[in-house]
Order: C-alpha cells, then structure tokens, then sequence
C-alpha cells in the first residue's frame, strides 16, 4: 500500500486505467487533478490528498481509493455535524476524519476503483484494510466513504462498516423517444403545469446547450460569476476558484454540458452538468437576473432533454430539493459508510444508522406514492 499527498504522484495513465469501470467523470484523473492543481482540494482548505494505491506482483497500480484528510465536514453533502458535536463533548476531537469522496460533489459513483484485470474482492480488501491502519496509525477518528455505489455499500457492511442510507432525487430514463414522449407518461394536470413553465423561462431568452469545443472562456467566466452569486447567498463560502473551471474546460469539454440562458447578448444564467457513461449528473447553478421559472428550464428539463436526445439512463440532479418530483424526479436512495475508530461511539453510530435507514426508507415511499407526477407510480 502507498499513500500519496498528490494524485499526480500515482499519473493519469495508472489513476484511469483502475477508475475506467466506474464510467463515472468525478473519480477520473483529470476531475480530481483540477481540483488539487486549482487549490480547491488540498490541504490548506482542509481537504488534504492521502490517496491510496496497491500494487500487483508486477509493480503495477492495481487499484486506487481517493482519501481525503478532513479537518471540517464541509462541501460533502453527508452531514455528520451532530456526531462531531457529541464526539467534542464527550472530551475528545472529532477532526481530522479520512474521507473517500469526489470533493464537493453529491454524486453517486465507485470509490474503491479497480484495474479491469485485477480481482477485486481482493483489492478492495487492501484498500480498505490500508485505510483503516492510516486511522490507527493517524489517531483519527475514522474513516468514511461517501455516495458509493449500492454494491459498495452493501460489501461495506458486510466487512462491518455502518452503513448510512440518505435520499435524493432522480430522473430516469423510461425509453423515451422525445420530451413529448416523456410528458405523455405525466398526469395531464403535470404536462400542463411543466409546458407552462417551459414557455414562460425561455420567453424572451435565447438557451444553448454548450459542450466540448464549444465551450471558450467567456461562457466560464459568465457561469463563474453565476456560481459566485449562489454560493453567497446560499452557503457564505463557494468552494471551487475560478482556476478550477478553466481547467475543467481544458481537461474534460467532452464530459462537461453547460446549459446557458442569455438574453440580449448578455449571459444571465447557467446550469453544470457533467456527463457519465450513462448519466447525467447535476451541478452547479447561479443567475445574475430573476427569471421565474428559469431554474427548472436550466437544471431540470433540459438535463432530461439533453439525456433523452443522447441516450443516457438517468439524471441525478444533485442534493435536496422536493420540489423535483413534481418535476419527475423520482425520490432515490444515496449511501454512504462510516468507520468509527472508538468502539463505545462506534457502537452508538450503528443503532442511529439503523434507525435512520427505516425513516429514510419509510419516507422515500410516502413521497413516491403520494407525490408522483406519472400517471402510475414508479
């Protein structure tokens, strides 16, 4: 096992050729490489790389496992707060923990990233048994894995991590032929409502839809401005420079779709978007104008048109928000696994996981049942 303060110490060649089965943009190389070059994930932001491969008997990066040294919980949308409150007054520190996570992104996705040749029960088993000698050896008070995969999660348990069950809310494919086709499965007082909305955010706009070499310079520092203004208002601290964003235009415009909404030669709104093997995942949003209705037409129903269009499965479209049911977005299950390092708060962890799975559970099937947009549920 290898630790390493970079992700460039391990190369994109070594880093992508165990994250290409993942088919998803947030483990790749060049998305984390962005982040640790544009200073937005390092360790003076409190997100220090320690990122861990193994090797096989050759030499060769077997498998990899982005870790994070955190001295806060911000920017990962798995909110642990109240257990570092009751950690700190019990006497001791609850930071720093070690974090598996794609930085600032609620985003399901592998963690525990494999090379296609290599056996993976057994890989997995040295990642994770690599970073729980790291808590040991830190003295930290655990170690989390945040938005993996169901599979993941469920092997997790099995090897006695506690697993956490949390909800967001998607969109999913149905073999849509168009967005027509996609309102026709709605209940018509729903068609009504979103054909409304539609008309109404785009009158007067023009809206592009801008991926790979269409992407320049001027629409990033158009949408920078728009993050800058949404982050102010909503959480005090953005996360990402505007570095980050250049970098993301150089490294990945194939995988990245920036819906922009522009009126009278003037940009004033924009969705981010970033481009799976067969998802669409949600960003960031910002508006410099108040449009009414426009955050839906940017966020929700062009990302379903744009999946539609190009034959994508499913759109995530980030964190919280109930308001996109009636928007057909579907209440879904996110997990995450947590270590606790000391066996008596270890303990308490897994009864209040446990409990808090059934509620999650309980409520993601009140909210389908009762608030589905489709003419039958599911």
């Amino acid at each position: 096992m290898s630790i390493h303060k970079r992700i460039a110490e391990i190369g994109r060649e070594a880093w992508d050729a165990c994250a290409a089965s993942a088919g998803n943009p947030f483990v790749s190389y060049d998305f984390l490489d962005c982040l640790e070059e544009a200073g937005c994930a390092v360790e003076r932001t409190g997100w220090g790389p320690q990122h861990l491969s193994v090797a096989d008997a050759d030499g060769r990066t077997a498998a990899v496992l982005p870790l994070y040294l955190k001295s806060h919980s911000q920017g990962e949308y798995i909110f642990d707060h109240a257990w570092a409150d009751a950690w700190e007054r019990a006497g001791g520190s609850y930071y720093p923990k070690l974090l598996s996570a794609a930085p600032f992104t609620p985003a399901t996705g592998q963690r525990f990233l494999v090379r296609a040749d290599v056996d993976a029960e057994e890989a997995c088993s040295r990642l994770l048994g690599g970073a729980l000698t790291m808590c040991e050896r830190y003295g930290v008070s655990g170690f989390h894995v945040n938005f993996l995969t169901e599979a993941e999660w469920r092997w997790a348990g099995d090897q006695g991590l506690g697993q956490r069950e949390g909800q967001q809310f998607h969109w999913v494919n149905r073999g849509y032929a168009d967005f027509d086709a996609f309102l026709a499965d709605l209940s018509s007082g729903r068609r009504k409502t979103i054909r409304r909305e539609r008309r109404d955010a785009a009158a007067d706009l023009e809206i592009h839809a801008l991926t790979g070499a269409d992407l320049t310079e001027e629409h990033w520092d158009a949408f920078f401005a728009f993050y800058m203004d949404t982050g102010s208002r909503k959480w005090g601290r953005p996360y990402l420079n505007r570095r980050f964003f250049s970098l993301l235009g150089e490294r990945m415009a194939d995988r990245v779709l920036l819906v922009m909404a522009r009126r009278h030669g003037r940009w004033i709104a924009g969705a981010l978007n970033l481009i799976g093997e067969d998802t669409l995942f949600g960003r960031n949003w910002g508006c410099v104008e108040d449009v009414p209705f426009l955050h839906f037409e940017l966020c929700y129903y062009q990302a379903i048109q744009w999946a539609i269009d190009h034959g994508l499965k499913r759109v995530e479209a980030g964190a919280q928000g109930e308001h996109k049911i009636a928007r057909g977005y579907l209440p879904s299950p996110v997990y995450s696994a947590h270590y606790i390092s000391d066996p008596r708060f270890r303990a308490a962890v897994m009864d209040f996981l446990a409990n808090e799975r059934a509620q999650v559970e309980e409520r993601m099937e009140w909210l389908e049942e009762g608030y589905s947009p489709f003419k039958t549920a599911g």
